[in-house]
């Protein structure tokens, strides 16, 4: 609940910014016509956030025939946490990453990457699968929408005092108050943005790791996550970087730092967390784990060996 809670608290602190920047500017009617405006621009984003993200990213639907064991997994996990069976896709890209999409549970997407599915073991893409279904299960797409509503609300109308002044002149921040406010105000909203982005993160570990049922699991798909994406470019990820936080490691590199301009909390962080959770912190993973390959990496892994089909879904 403490994660719900902080989420809480963050939203509410960006709903006093808009109100506070709407005063400031003191016009009811310019402050609800930018807030609309910026409501109107993400609500239609998300509505359309599953297809235009796939797209981005030049992702591919998989079924059952293509990967028999990864879908069986993914059907088994969403059992486990009460959701539907989420679509599937695989995005022709070497380095492991995965994310979730859709405005609601009955229209949700998982995608994974080629390189996870080559890369990492069984349990640890459960880890990975059951951390997208945590977000899936939390309506995190619903929590970053009304998110990004505030923060742009607050842009817009921070932009719209600035070229056209307050009308409120006798605002209780004085001139050079109002002035700053209206400059730090988006910067704060951006950082608040950010900070419920790496919540979210945690919680979604949370409850992922108790769909999996393994923590150390999801621990380690991480620490192997935060490695190979320092040595394996994202190309799709670097040509749409305003994706970056859907996926569960920042998929650009040299950016994973857990501090106020970061959307997703450090790699080890988390893992700390994790391990905490498995009562196991003395013995948490110390580097990339040397696990063996993923079964779907041998022609004898079964469904998801490459060589077991005719076309795969990345040709």
């Amino acid at each position: 609940m403490a994660g719900y809670a902080r989420t809480a608290l963050l939203m509410a602190a960006l709903t006093g910014l808009f109100v506070a920047i709407g005063a400031v500017i003191g016009g009811r009617e310019g402050m609800v016509i930018a807030f609309l405006f910026a409501a109107g621009m993400n609500l239609f984003a998300w509505w359309n956030s599953d297809s235009a993200v796939l797209r981005m990213h030049g992702a591919q639907p998989i079924g059952p025939d293509d990967h028999p064991r990864l879908h069986a997994m993914v059907a088994a996990l969403a059992q486990r946490a009460g959701l539907p069976m989420p679509a599937l896709y695989v995005i022709n890209e070497g380095q492991p990453n995965a994310f979730a999409t859709g405005r609601s549970p009955d229209r949700a997407a998982v995608a994974v990457t080629a390189g996870l599915l080559d890369l990492m073991p069984e349990d640890e893409v459960a880890g990975v699968i059951a951390h997208e279904l945590a977000h899936i299960r939390n309506r995190d797409t619903l929590v970053m929408t009304v998110t990004a509503t505030l923060a742009g609300a607050i842009g817009m109308i921070a932009q719209f005092g600035g070229l056209f002044g307050g009308r409120d002149r006798n605002s209780p921040l004085g001139p050079i108050g109002s002035l700053l406010l209206l400059i730090f105000a988006p910067l704060a909203a951006m950082l608040v943005q950010m900070a419920i982005s790496r919540a979210r993160e945690y919680e979604a570990d949370r409850l992922g790791a108790a769909i999996a049922g393994r923590p150390e699991s999801l621990a380690n798909a991480l620490l192997r996550l935060e490695g190979a994406r320092h040595e394996i470019p994202n190309h799709a990820a670097e040509a749409n970087p305003a994706t970056a936080h859907m996926f569960i490691v920042n998929p650009l590199s040299g950016r994973g730092m857990d501090n106020l301009f970061s959307t997703h909390p450090s790699t080890e962080n988390r893992v700390a967390a994790l391990m905490e959770l498995a009562g196991a912190a003395h013995a948490m993973p110390t580097g990339i784990p040397s696990g063996r390959p993923g079964p779907w990496s041998t022609p004898s892994g079964g469904g998801y060996a490459r060589t077991s089909r005719k076309r795969g879904p990345w040709g």
